[in-house]
């Protein structure tokens, strides 16, 4: 199968998939190594295809109508994680990423994509389960979070409920 051909049928099983994709399935169903999955998302991106990288696997992301979006900077305990995603998809939000800004490295990103409880739930128990360290544990808890909603009305409400919360920093 040529490039082009792999490559439309890779957004074809997008398409058709109600949940992320992993990888290791499209290498599988492609016939062709993850490193060339990697590849082919690389060029579907570069002709600006929706396709987001979760820890879940690859989505083809549509907006079905035009979304908003704001970045809250953020600082909590690693025990709080849960409770903080649950606030934000509470008031109406979607975690699209979380972002550190570390002093070595530079900014370090990674989509999340995290728009219902059962979301967080998986998150959480990923992390739990991985033994990994979340990414603001690399800048003493402090990052960032991009968090899309219908209205400015439910970004604000957000706001609102961070702050009390006491996880937002000022800007």
């Amino acid at each position: 199968m040529e490039g082009k051909e792999r490559r439309e049928r890779l957004l074809e099983i997008l398409k058709n998939s109600s949940a992320p994709v992993s990888g290791s399935e499209l290498s599988k169903q492609l016939g062709v190594s993850r490193q060339v999955i990697v590849q082919d998302i690389a060029l579907l991106r570069a002709v600006n295809k929706n396709i987001l990288s979760t820890t879940k696997g690859y989505i083809l992301y549509y907006q079905e109508k035009q979304k908003v979006n704001r970045c809250f900077l953020m600082k909590h305990t690693t025990d709080q994680i849960e409770d903080e995603l649950c606030t934000i998809v509470d008031c109406g939000g979607k975690v699209l990423d979380v972002i550190v800004a570390h002093d070595i490295y530079g900014e370090i990103s990674t989509d999340l994509i995290i728009g219902t409880r059962q979301d967080v739930y998986d998150f959480v128990d990923k992390v739990k389960s991985k033994n990994v360290m979340p990414l603001k544990e690399l800048t003493d808890g402090v990052h960032l979070h991009t968090v899309e909603a219908d209205s400015e009305e439910i970004l604000d409400r957000i706001e609102e409920a961070l702050k009390g919360k006491k996880y937002l920093l000022k800007k």
